[in-house]
């Protein structure tokens, strides 16, 4: 009895006191419901509501289906595109869809589409795209999952339906295509229409451009802040293209160094001057360089002084190429290497703490290195590193340190609490 005199009582509460109701919004009276609820009150609800929790308030009543199609509501939206026989990701009900397309196609701004790997979501996807012809979007976001996607797509059908949105938008600020079939004829069109307003462009594993196609954008598109793109598109005349007085301080360049077949893959080398002319133009600009390379196919890279800042390496690199690393990259600011072999990298890291001045951050994988020579490492560094990682594994204890000892000596240097990593049992 008292347990059911205590949930009464809790369950009472939720309503408000007399005093409460006293200082009630003037709108708000005793007969009002919730269907009469003032049009902004309810958007900003709203905007707080997932897609799904919108959509079924609008059955509410009217009052809300009306704030329910409220342009302000559809100037962002994702489209999700799976296929339920292959993907436990949820899907975009088609019923929406085709709302959408007829009632706030033109409401749209800012849209991107998440697909599976089924070329089936791929072309839906495509399909959606080609009906978007009074759209004004200004950013663009394709997605896949899982390769292979849009890359399964029939080109024409991909270059048709993108052609679409870059004729219509006129306004496009933001575009992420990477892993599309997206060809040189159809930058051209979007250069043609959103030559003032593109900033971003994000188009790596794109593999029927050419290095012509990318050298038209930047050649174009004066405000063009940030860039990514594969090594196969960089080129001296598209950094001379974004070094020029026209175009505005690029802020960002990525560059993926990606090879599928060891040994059957060329890479050119960028002229020195080239770098320097883009540092001259954008002196603050991060360029991120990630290499998927065998170790043969290094030989190019960092032979002379190349402003990289940001340096990710999934396979293995070796030890002359951390050494060329240490002479030839002054303004590295993250080191990120997933393994090397079985030599101690003292002297790699004791030259990169020594020339990269600007380092900051460095997380060593399968690499060994000594006790003391991760010490002197961090000694020479001292607290601007804010990032330290390395498994414990690799570290190497010598005569002058045990694995006891180097946390406490690192943490002395670095000034705050640090411990190496360790490899999970599981």
């Amino acid at each position: 009895m008292k347990r059911g005199r205590t949930g009464l009582k809790s369950q009472c509460q939720i309503f408000p006191s007399l005093g409460e109701w006293a200082k009630r919004p003037k709108w708000m009276t005793p007969a009002q419901d919730w269907g009469n609820l003032p049009h902004h009150v309810v958007l900003q609800i709203f905007q707080h509501l997932s897609l799904v929790d919108r959509a079924r308030a609008s059955s509410v009543c009217r009052c809300w289906n009306d704030v329910f199609h409220t342009p302000d509501l559809w100037r962002r939206f994702e489209f999700e595109l799976n296929q339920p026989a292959t993907s436990y990701l949820r899907s975009t009900h088609p019923d929406l869809i085709q709302q959408i397309i007829k009632k706030h196609a033109q409401h749209l701004q800012y849209v991107s589409f998440k697909v599976d790997s089924c070329t089936e979501s791929a072309e839906a996807a495509c399909d959606i795209l080609s009906q978007l012809v009074n759209c004004t979007i200004k950013t663009l976001g394709l997605i896949s999952t899982a390769r292979p996607s849009f890359m399964d797509v029939s080109q024409a059908h991909f270059v048709s339906a993108l052609t679409v949105v870059f004729v219509n938008s006129k306004s496009l600020s933001s575009i992420r295509i990477d892993d599309t079939p997206v060809d040189d004829p159809s930058l051209k069109v979007l250069v043609a229409n959103n030559s003032d307003t593109l900033k971003l462009l994000k188009m790596s594993s794109c593999p029927h451009v050419s290095p012509a196609g990318i050298l038209c954008v930047a050649d174009q598109c004066h405000g063009l802040r940030e860039l990514a793109l594969n090594y196969h598109l960089l080129s001296d005349e598209l950094l001379l293209a974004l070094s020029s007085e026209k175009h505005v301080h690029l802020e960002h360049l990525r560059i993926d160094v990606v090879s599928e077949n060891p040994g059957q893959t060329h890479f050119h080398t960028i002229k020195r001057s080239s770098w320097e002319a883009l540092i001259r133009h954008s002196p603050k600009v991060n360029i991120v360089m990630y290499f998927f390379l065998y170790e043969e196919e290094f030989e190019p890279f960092f032979c002379e002084e190349t402003p990289v800042t940001h340096l990710y390496f999934g396979r293995a690199v070796s030890k002359m190429m951390l050494g060329r690393i240490g002479l030839n990259c002054p303004r590295l600011v993250e080191l990120v290497v997933c393994a090397n072999g079985i030599e101690p990298l003292d002297e790699e890291l004791i030259r990169i703490a020594e020339r990269c001045k600007s380092l900051t951050a460095i997380g060593l994988g399968e690499c060994e290195v000594t006790c003391s020579g991760f010490v002197e490492f961090v000694k020479m560094c001292g607290g601007r590193l804010t990032q330290l990682s390395i498994m414990e594994e690799v570290l190497i204890p010598d005569s002058s340190y045990n694995m006891e000892q180097i946390h406490s000596e690192v943490s002395k240097h670095l000034g705050r609490m640090w411990f190496p990593d360790m490899m999970p049992t599981w």
